[in-house]
């Protein structure tokens, strides 16, 4: 009997030396918090996102994702899936100029400027207080309806809570499961909801179209950018605009959560022909949660 409690003793101390070796190192992330509720509102579904802290960008990109930084942000409402089609004929009285026709398909073909006047009528929808002056561009924050989300919230939403290069892992072989892109979408968009979700409930976003933020794009940002609620670079003539997560036309890298893109806004009156390029919507936190976070160590 003693022999072998020594030899079970032997064993389980090989297994806690070596064991970690045959451990997958990529697994599904850990979650952090309960997910986050979802929110109906008269134009659709949201998810509430807590204020809180993170790590916005990465060492493993491109020189523009670099430096890794804390940044710390209120709550806000996000949507749980990318603005489709019906959505926009109904908030604009009018069918979209998108490529690839359909109602739950993602709108596409949208330049920002036109993106924040749908903004803004859907806020005139929910009866709220739109957030962009539809002469200048300029985003009113402290209003309480619709807008873009700044390039900070959105990487907060696409990581949901989590620090690898996607939000399920460092490798992007579990990609397909949740996004649309070059390897798998038969060269176009497809119905926004059909894969599936992140941690926080946020479907497609990684892949399927890009996404306009609110931010201007500069290359150098992270060097300068504010540690609670950073609103993106100086706008000066002919800036580009940032766009996040990737296409169905793209390869897996530009779907890591940290990956940043500048693109030129287009007008609103002109055409815009980026057939992979549209947008999901922001609110600001009802009342009762708009408490700024604290920092982390605090």
């Amino acid at each position: 009997m003693r022999r072998n409690a020594h030899a079970a003793a032997a064993l389980l101390l090989l297994a806690a030396l070596f064991g970690s070796g045959c451990q997958k190192t990529d697994g599904p992330p850990t979650p952090t918090a309960k997910a986050p509720p979802i929110v109906k509102t008269e134009t659709g579904e949201m998810v509430l996102l807590p204020g809180g802290s993170f790590t916005m960008g990465s060492t493993k990109g491109q020189d523009d994702e670099a430096p890794p930084h804390t940044v710390t942000l209120d709550p806000f409402l996000i949507d749980r899936y990318e603005v489709t089609q019906a959505l926009f004929k109904r908030c604009m009285k009018k069918d979209s100029d998108a490529h690839f026709k359909g109602a739950n398909q993602p709108l596409e073909n949208v330049s920002w400027p036109v993106a924040a006047l749908v903004c803004n009528a859907r806020s005139r929808l929910d009866g709220l207080e739109p957030c962009y002056d539809e002469d200048t561009g300029e985003c009113n924050f402290a209003a309480t309806g619709y807008r873009l989300p700044t390039e900070a919230e959105w990487e907060y939403a696409a990581r949901a809570g989590t620090d690898k290069e996607y939000f399920f892992g460092n490798s992007p072989r579990r990609l397909a499961a949740h996004a649309w892109t070059k390897e798998n979408s038969g060269k176009k968009p497809h119905p926004v909801g059909s894969k599936k979700p992140n941690p926080w409930g946020l479907f497609d976003i990684y892949g399927n179209v890009q996404e306009w933020c609110n931010d201007v794009y500069q290359a150098q940002y992270y060097k300068q950018s504010s540690a609670a609620n950073p609103r993106g670079g100086e706008y000066k003539e002919n800036s580009q605009v940032v766009v996040r997560g990737g296409a169905w036309n793209t390869t897996a890298a530009t779907c890591r959560s940290a990956y940043r893109l500048g693109e030129s806004p287009g007008q609103i009156d002109g055409c815009f022909a980026r057939n992979d390029i549209g947008f999901r919507c922001v609110r600001r936190a009802p009342a009762q949660h708009t408490a700024t976070a604290r920092p982390k160590g605090e």
